[in-house]
C-alpha cells in the first residue's frame, strides 16, 4: 500500500485516522552552486524516510510538499518565490483545518528557517480550535545557516547533478546570531552577496546522508513521544552511525 497521500483514493482513507506528515520547504536562493528548492528537497527527504521508519506499527501518510512559503528576505535574487508571512499564515491554518477534519494528527516538518515564526503562530491558532496539529524544524545541531557546508553536503547525498561544485564559494561565516541585525535591517543579497552564509567548503555526500538520516532518526523519536510544547513538536537528539 502506498504511504503517499497523493496516490490515495477516497475509500483508501475511510475509517482511519492516519497521522499526515507535510514537508514545507520553499523556492528560494541557495548561492550560486545549490537550487531553488534545497530547502524542500531537505524537507522532503527527511520526511519520507521519516514515513517509512514509522510505517512499521503506525497509520502515516506523507502528504505533497509545499513549496512556496515566507521567503522575502531573499527576493533581491533572481528564482525567489515568495507568498509573503500573511498568505503563509492562513495557508497554514486553512490546510491544518482541512486535514484535521479527517485525519488524526497533522505534523509539518520545515525546512525553511524563515518559516518558522508563522508556523509558531499558525500552529498555535490550529491547536486552540483543539486541532491536533504540530510542526518540528528539520535543522542541525552546529550547522551554517544558508547553502554553506551543511545544506550543501545534504544536497550531495540527495541529487549530486543538482550542485553545482565549480561555483561553490564562502559568503559571511559569522554565526547567524552576530549577523541578525544586519539581516533584520536588510536583504540577504545586501549583507553576503553572492547569498551565502557559511562555507560550503568540505561538504561531502557521506557527510550529507549521514545528517539527513540522523533527522530522521530524531523525527521519529519526536513522532513516537508526541511532546508538543506551544505548537512544536520537540526533538530527541539521536545518534545515528552510517
Amino acid at each position: 500500500m502506498s504511504l503517499l497521500l497523493a496516490e490515495q483514493a477516497w475509500p483508501d482513507l475511510e475509517g482511519r485516522r492516519p497521522l499526515v506528515i507535510v514537508p514545507f520547504g520553499s523556492c528560494e536562493q541557495h548561492g550560486p552552486h545549490l537550487p531553488l528548492d534545497t530547502d524542500s528537497s531537505i524537507a522532503t527527504a527527511v520526511a519520507w524516510k521519516g514515513v517509512r521508519e514509522l510505517a512499521d506499527g503506525t497509520d502515516v501518510l506523507l502528504a505533497p510538499t509545499q513549496h512556496y512559503t515566507a521567503s522575502g528576505e531573499h527576493e533581491g535574487f533572481p528564482g525567489t518565490v515568495s507568498i509573503g508571512c500573511d498568505a503563509l499564515h492562513l495557508l497554514v491554518v486553512e490546510l491544518g483545518r482541512s486535514l484535521s477534519g479527517w485525519c488524526g494528527r497533522v505534523l509539518i516538518v520545515n525546512g525553511h528557517g524563515g518559516n518558522n515564526a508563522v508556523l509558531a503562530k499558525a500552529v498555535a491558532q490550529l491547536r486552540d480550535e483543539r486541532r491536533e496539529v504540530a510542526w518540528w524544524p528539520c535543522a542541525v545541531q552546529g550547522g551554517d545557516a544558508h547553502a554553506g557546508r551543511t545544506e550543501t553536503s545534504m544536497m550531495m547525498a540527495l541529487r549530486p547533478l543538482s550542485v553545482r561544485e565549480d561555483r561553490a564559494r564562502a559568503g559571511r561565516t559569522e554565526p547567524v546570531r552576530k549577523l541578525m541585525g544586519e539581516l533584520e535591517r536588510n536583504s540577504v543579497r545586501a549583507v553576503s552577496p553572492n547569498g551565502v552564509l557559511g562555507d560550503p567548503g568540505g561538504a561531502s555526500a557521506a557527510a550529507g546522508e549521514r545528517l539527513l538520516n540522523r533527522m530522521a532518526a530524531e523525527l521519529c523519536t519526536a513522532v513516537h513521544s508526541w511532546n508538543v510544547r506551544a505548537g512544536r513538536l520537540l526533538r530527541t537528539r539521536t545518534e545515528v552511525r552510517s
